[in-house]
């Protein structure tokens, strides 16, 4: 076969891994009124997200090492295979704790494969392209998000949510054989020592801070002994995880690619831009479900402008990035996410559907360039055998932002709602029928929305709508630090030629 057309498989396989991990969150942020109607447990929603994201978050670095160290080829089939089984395990599912607990383990996947995936996609395609390439990768992020909303209505809709998951199974194993067949490295990797010691405590680190985040005000006081614990766990882990990488000879992280500027820059806009669109992406189809009272599918309907608008900037930006600065691009997108974020605050329950999808087009906007223009910047100047690190940690620091967005801003929402329904109903949440109204998975799905009586219903989505805008408004913070962060971005332009001199050596 043809070089060029083993390379095109190659890239399919990349590209379909990038399209199956990303889509997770969004076919599941479409899904989850369904899910929660079904196995309730509406105060554990976020896990369903966080769940995978811790996972994928701390296995992102790891991977991104022992990929620099042993190959990538290995490692990206082994995510492949264990998102895979996950996902059938997700399909099999039958309490929100078991649903966590196998999305942790399509995590651990989902962790080997998006930056490998782009470092692969360093390796194999010459400089000269790498543009549009890194473009069209962009733009798989926004196109997974297409696809995403709309498979999870359909499928949730038509047959079973299970099947959301079940969707995996094809997309991977065709990735699985074009990468196992088509796939030869030309990259040399040396044999390094693991830091097992650094591994160990930021996984610790990062699973003892979303547990206290997950039960402080709900299972514990922010004031007991199990919270305290919790965060001086993460505390001492966090701060023994430095100690350690400082130290090591071949660390996870390493520290020492932050003295680069557009390094760093790029990583912050990374990571709080993400927390901005995962709260969007999360909570725009909680208020069409729960408060304008639309299907699974209208939700999914209404994220498509956004992801369509992620995909345009995602695209653009790849497109642009040897004709201008990564700041010049990142700045102005930015500025129309903040923007985006800003007018969501202003969502009523009179609110028309036309008025928020011009507020998801302008957030899709906002995102997209981040997708494609950071991965670029990330790894600006660093050697072959540094870019999976570098890459990886970008890819880390984003799901990192994206985790904490949803924890931080789903205990925001959830405790403004809750305290709304008290205000409304009493402490005990009880209509007059005597039906407990604070369980919201009964205004998620339209049959048990049609039996409350309208004055209680008017009530409880004006009770929703006030936590949901007060949780966006939180929002606009991370979005105005990312841009923050750009116009503190250095004034590299990607350069074809001293890339071809990088891509030519490991070649």
């Amino acid at each position: 076969m043809a070089k060029s057309n083993k390379q095109g498989l190659v890239l399919t396989a990349l590209l379909l891994s990038i399209l199956m991990a990303s889509m997770d969150n969004t076919i599941v942020a479409t899904a989850i009124g369904t899910i929660v109607g079904d196995l309730g447990g509406f105060d554990q929603l976020m896990w369903v997200t966080s769940a995978y994201m811790v996972a994928e978050m701390a296995g992102m670095p790891i991977f991104g090492k022992l990929s620099d160290m042993y190959g990538r080829k290995r490692f990206f089939v082994f995510g492949i295979i264990v998102f895979m089984a996950g996902s059938a395990l997700c399909g099999t599912a039958d309490s929100i704790l078991q649903l966590s607990i196998y999305r942790a383990i399509q995590g651990i996947g989902g962790g080997a494969l998006m930056p490998i995936a782009f470092t692969i996609m360093f390796d194999v395609v010459p400089p000269d392209k790498r543009g549009k390439v890194g473009g069209l990768f962009g733009a798989m992020f926004g196109l997974s998000s297409i696809f995403g909303p709309l498979a999870g209505a359909y499928l949730t809709d038509y047959l079973h949510w299970s099947w959301i998951f079940y969707i995996n199974l094809p997309i991977g194993l065709l990735a699985l054989v074009f990468i196992a067949f088509f796939y030869k490295e030309s990259v040399e990797h040396t044999k390094q020592k693991i830091d097992y010691l650094g591994a160990i405590t930021l996984i610790g680190s990062i699973v003892c801070m979303m547990f206290a985040l997950e039960l402080g005000g709900k299972e514990y006081a922010w004031d007991s002994g199990t919270i305290i614990g919790l965060f001086s766990s993460f505390a001492i882990l966090m701060v023994a995880f430095v100690f350690i990488e400082l130290r090591a000879e071949e660390p996870i992280i390493t520290f020492s690619m932050f003295k680069n500027r557009l390094y760093w820059t790029s990583n912050v806009m990374a990571i709080f831009s993400g927390a901005a669109f995962i709260t969007a992406s999360i909570y725009i189809p909680v208020f069409i479900q729960g408060v304008l009272g639309g299907s699974a599918i209208k939700s999914g309907l209404v994220l498509l402008p956004m992801m369509l608008g992620s995909v345009v900037t995602a695209g653009g930006g790849g497109a642009l990035l040897t004709k201008f600065k990564y700041r010049t691009i990142m700045i102005p997108t930015l500025t129309l996410l903040m923007i985006g974020m800003a007018l969501l605050t202003t969502l009523t329950t009179d609110s028309s559907r036309f008025i928020v999808t011009v507020f998801m087009i302008l957030v899709g906007l906002g995102i997209g360039s981040s997708f494609s223009v950071l991965s670029n910047a990330a790894i600006h100047g660093f050697a072959v055998r540094q870019r999976g690190s570098a890459s990886s940690t970008l890819n880390f620091n984003r799901e990192l932002g994206m985790t904490l967005g949803i924890t931080i801003f789903g205990m925001i929402q959830s405790q403004i709602f809750a305290k709304k329904l008290a205000t409304i109903f009493g402490s005990g949440g009880e209509a007059s029928n005597g039906v407990n109204l604070i369980d919201p998975s009964k205004m998620l799905t339209p049959d048990t929305r049609s039996s409350i009586p309208a004055p209680v219903l008017d009530k409880i989505s004006e009770a929703l709508t006030s936590s949901l805008v007060y949780t966006f408004a939180w929002a606009i913070v991370p979005a105005a630090i990312a841009l923050v962060a750009a116009l503190f971005m250095s004034k590299e332009k990607f350069d074809p030629a001293s890339e071809m001199d990088a891509y030519s050596s490991s070649h």
